[in-house]
């Protein structure tokens, strides 16, 4: 079933947004040489406690992973992009790091993701990311009533088309409101007037994802990461948004970002949970 949010409802999304992307930000900010993954995620499990929201990965179990999912965000490392599982590893220069989280605040959910590079840049690496994030914008600006769900989804194929990467049509985005996945799914590779078609209060979140040189992907031993089957890098972009009877409204969009300092990314280091 799909349910149409009101107004009202689609503000209280909005401030689980404005909080989502506050983690996300800080995340960003905070991935640095050195940094352990699982420091980051007792930071983030500390930002939620503080802020009385509810993680929507705790104890999270479909079927396709090996649960429950016991930690609070997803980090996915160069070749991982999806349901990266938090472990012992310890960042390094020029790796890709993937953060992926949903939370719920007064019963209402958003969902988004980024990926980040740590350190030193590799072009390619800058190339996938702006990629997937230009395949989100794409994505976002045709969410308007009267447009089709296929519309989103031949927009981000046509981007990973421009370049040049393959799509995996096997996880896309989905609808979101009272829980993290309802009814629909946005597939990255669609053709333009096909699918339902577009109304106000419709809620999605949408989350291209490429791999540089394959469409397949496999899992690791933990049942829950997954990474490209051949090995190359990957990235994720991914917001939570509202159809209205104007623009579409991105209820996860991020604030400009200032640099981390090292005394920040040091920090850390103190497992601050």
């Amino acid at each position: 079933m799909i349910e149409l949010k009101t107004p009202a409802e689609i503000e209280r999304m909005h401030v689980a947004g404005r909080f989502v992307a506050e983690v996300l930000t800080e995340v960003g900010r905070l991935a640095d040489v050195g940094v352990n993954l699982m420091d980051l995620e007792h930071h983030v499990r500390g930002m939620i406690e503080r802020r009385g929201a509810e993680s929507c990965y705790w104890d999270y179990a479909p079927s396709f992973g090996k649960g429950p999912f016991r930690n609070v965000i997803c980090l996915s490392v160069n070749d991982a992009v999806l349901h990266g599982l938090p472990h012992d590893y310890v960042l390094r220069d020029g790796d890709v790091l993937s953060a992926d989280i949903a939370v719920g605040i007064d019963g209402w959910v958003a969902d988004s993701a980024r990926t980040v590079i740590v350190g030193t840049p590799a072009e390619e690496d800058l190339r996938i990311i702006r990629a997937t994030e230009e395949a989100l914008e794409a994505a976002i600006e045709v969410a308007r009533p009267g447009n089709r769900l296929g519309d989103i989804s031949a927009a981000i194929y046509a981007v990973a088309c421009d370049y040049g990467y393959p799509v995996n049509t096997e996880f896309g985005g989905h609808g979101i409101g009272r829980t993290m996945h309802e009814d629909l799914h946005v597939s990255n590779k669609g053709q333009a007037g096909r699918g339902m078609k577009l109304r106000p209060g419709l809620t999605l979140a949408l989350e291209p994802w490429f791999a540089r040189t394959t469409d397949k992907i496999v899992y690791d031993p933990d049942g829950w990461t997954i990474r490209s089957a051949d090995g190359s890098r990957t990235a994720h972009s991914e917001h939570t948004v509202a159809v209205t009877d104007d623009a579409p409204l991105v209820l996860t969009r991020r604030a400009p970002e200032t640099p981390a300092t090292r005394d920040e990314a040091d920090r850390l280091s103190t497992k601050d949970a």
